[in-house]
C-alpha cells in the first residue's frame, strides 16, 4: 500500500440514484472532500442506472428489497470481485453512515488494519424496525442489537443536537458529536428572481399557492396527515406537489382521489435532476414536514436555502430547529390544526416571505463548509491512531 495514497473510506447502504436524506449527505461528504483535494472513496450497494461520479464509488453486489423500492440488500461478502479491490484501497479512516451491511463492513475493516471508526446516527431506526417486524418487542431487541453497533465506534455523530435524546433512549451512553449537515442549494443570489423563473418553467402562475413534500413516501413520515389536512383547507384555492417514492406511494395516490384532490395535487416520483428540485423548492410557498420519523431531515435544510420555511410537528426532533413564526411554523400532530395553519398563512403572505428568509438566514450552511470541519475531525483521529 502506498501511504502517499492514504484513503477516507465513506459507507452506506444508499447513494444515488437513490435519493434520501443520508444518500445525499454521504454524496456531499465525498464530493466537497474530493473537491478539497483529500483522497476519498464511497463504499455502497450496486443499483441500477447509477451514475457516474468525480470521485471513487466501489459498489458491491445486492438484491432488491421487496416492499422497499429502491432500496437494495447488499451482499459484499459473497461478491469476490468486490472483495479483492477492497482489499487493495489503503484506508486510513473508515465513517459508516448506517449501521446495516455497509456499517459493518466498514468496522470490519477499522478492525482488521487498526483505524479510526466513524460512525454517524442519522435516523429513527427502531421506528423502521417496528415497520419490517410488526413488532414492538421484536423492534426493541433489535435496536438493542444495533446499539452495539455504535458502542464499537471510535467516535459517534448526530447530525443536530436534539437528536440525542433519542439515540439516548436507544440506549447508547457514549460520547457524542454534533456534526450539521449542510445543503447544496446555499449561496443562490437573487432568489426572488430564482423563484419566478422557476415557477414559470414549472407551470406555476405567479399567484399560484404552492405546497411541496419532498421525501420518502412512507406513512412514517405523517404523508396521510398532510393529505387529510389537504381535504380540510376550504375556499384557498393551492397546488400541491409530492416529490419521492415509497411503498405508501399508491395508497396516498388513492387517498388524494378519494378526496377529489387530483387535479390540483401532483405526483412527480423521484427527481435526481438536483436543479430541477432545487427549483421545485424555490417554486414553493411552504413546505410541509410533520414527520415525527426523522431526525435532523435535509429537506428542511433545502427549502430553507430557498427560503421556503417549513411547516413541521410539534415536539418532533425536526422541529427543534425552529422557532415558531421566525423561521419557519410549528403546529400540532393533527389534521385539523395543520390545515388552519396552511390556511392562515397562505392568506397572509408576508408573514411567509418574512419566515423563509430567517430560515434561509439560521439553519442554512453550505456544505463546503461543513466538510472542513468534517476533515478536521477525521484528522484528529487519524493523527491520533498512527
Amino acid at each position: 500500500m502506498n501511504d502517499k495514497k492514504k484513503m477516507i473510506g465513506l459507507f452506506n447502504d444508499s447513494f444515488p440514484p437513490i435519493m434520501d436524506g443520508v444518500a445525499v449527505a454521504t454524496w456531499n461528504y465525498a464530493y466537497w472532500l474530493n473537491n478539497s483535494n483529500v483522497p476519498v472513496s464511497v463504499i455502497t450497494a450496486k443499483v441500477p442506472d447509477s451514475p457516474e461520479e468525480p470521485f471513487p464509488v466501489i459498489r458491491y453486489s445486492s438484491i432488491p428489497i421487496l416492499f422497499r423500492k429502491p432500496y437494495r440488500f447488499g451482499t459484499p461478502h459473497t461478491d469476490l470481485n468486490f472483495q479483492k479491490k477492497l482489499e487493495k484501497i489503503p484506508f486510513e479512516l473508515v465513517h459508516a453512515h448506517c449501521p446495516f451491511v455497509s456499517g459493518n463492513l466498514a468496522l470490519k475493516i477499522a478492525k482488521e488494519r487498526n483505524i479510526p471508526f466513524i460512525t454517524t446516527f442519522h435516523s429513527k431506526y427502531r421506528d423502521d424496525f417496528e415497520r419490517a417486524f410488526h413488532s414492538r418487542k421484536v423492534a426493541e431487541l433489535a435496536t438493542k442489537e444495533m446499539i452495539k453497533f455504535f458502542d464499537k465506534a471510535d467516535e459517534v455523530w448526530i447530525p443536530q443536537a436534539d437528536v440525542e435524546d433519542t439515540i439516548r433512549e436507544y440506549g447508547y451512553k457514549g460520547k457524542l458529536i454534533v456534526m450539521e449537515n449542510g445543503n447544496d442549494f446555499s449561496g443562490t443570489e437573487d432568489i426572488v428572481s430564482f423563484r419566478a423563473n422557476a415557477r414559470q418553467e414549472l407551470g406555476f402562475d405567479q399567484t399560484d399557492n404552492v405546497l411541496l413534500f419532498v421525501g420518502q413516501h412512507i406513512w412514517e413520515k405523517n404523508t396521510g396527515l398532510i393529505i387529510d389536512a389537504l381535504s380540510k383547507i376550504n375556499g384557498i384555492p393551492f397546488k400541491m406537489v409530492f416529490i419521492g417514492k415509497g411503498y405508501a406511494a399508491k395508497g396516498m395516490e388513492q387517498k388524494i382521489s378519494e378526496y377529489g384532490l387530483s387535479k390540483n395535487t401532483h405526483f412527480k416520483g423521484i427527481i435526481t435532476d438536483r436543479l430541477l428540485l432545487k427549483k421545485y423548492y424555490a417554486a414553493a410557498d411552504l413546505f410541509l414536514f410533520p414527520s415525527l420519523y426523522d431526525n435532523a431531515p435535509l429537506v428542511v435544510r433545502e427549502a430553507a436555502a430557498m427560503h421556503t420555511p417549513s411547516i413541521l410537528a410539534k415536539d418532533s426532533t425536526s422541529s427543534k430547529i425552529i422557532t415558531d413564526n421566525f423561521n419557519g411554523f410549528i403546529t400540532e400532530n393533527n389534521s385539523d390544526f395543520l390545515a388552519l395553519k396552511i390556511s392562515e398563512l397562505l392568506s397572509n403572505k408576508d408573514r411567509i416571505r418574512v419566515a423563509g428568509i430567517n430560515a434561509g438566514n439560521t439553519i442554512n450552511r453550505k456544505w463546503s463548509d461543513i466538510a472542513e470541519e468534517v476533515y478536521d475531525r477525521y484528522k484528529f483521529w487519524m493523527k491520533k491512531k498512527n
